[in-house]
């Protein structure tokens, strides 16, 4: 956090719900398409009509990788960087790290920024915890989000890390009231 300027207690507060939220616990550090039918919804980019045939079945607790793999492919494909479905980008460049680092551009950026080369090796950040870290603190910089938590605009930092879907926004905000408590910001 020292790194990229997450030094005052509402960065920080802010900073660890987003990545409390973004990984799962604190438990994943690579992005899981292990969704519901009706879940897939929150990919635009996922045919309505393949969803059932994509989603994770009644009688399966996880969904297939190729399925997984599918799914990513779709929902990611010809985006920020990203080639089409069948370039395989949307799974290569899933989202990994604390963060969830997603789309090739990301990638690129963050990795010139680390000093690591992560177009040729995007599995580093959900194989060295430093590094997901890192990855975490970085967009988090990159993207104005000490900015916003200074601000208390944590709505903000949720479009920036998240877009404009503000998935789950309510409980990283639950997140959020915890770590303002553990950080005693009134």
């Amino acid at each position: 956090m020292g790194e990229f300027g997450i030094s005052t207690p509402a960065r920080r507060a802010a900073f660890l719900a987003q990545i409390r939220h973004e990984s799962g616990g604190l438990t994943q550090l690579t992005e899981s398409f292990n969704y519901r039918p009706e879940a897939l919804a929150i990919f635009s980019r996922v045919p309505a009509a393949m969803r059932a045939q994509l989603g994770r079945h009644p009688n399966e607790t996880a969904v297939p990788i190729d399925r997984q793999r599918q799914i990513a492919n779709l929902a990611y494909g010809n985006r920020y960087g990203n080639g089409d479905a069948a370039s395989g980008d949307g799974w290569r460049y899933r989202g990994r790290g604390l963060k969830q680092i997603t789309f090739r551009d990301n990638y690129r950026a963050c990795g010139r920024a680390l000093g690591v080369d992560l177009l040729e090796n995007p599995d580093k950040l959900a194989t060295d915890d430093t590094l997901a870290a890192r990855s975490a603190a970085w967009f988090w910089f990159a993207n104005g989000c000490n900015e916003a938590a200074d601000k208390g605009d944590f709505a903000q930092v949720t479009r920036i890390i998240n877009g404009p879907a503000m998935d789950q926004h309510e409980k990283r905000v639950t997140y959020w009231a915890a770590a303002k408590t553990a950080f005693a910001i009134a």
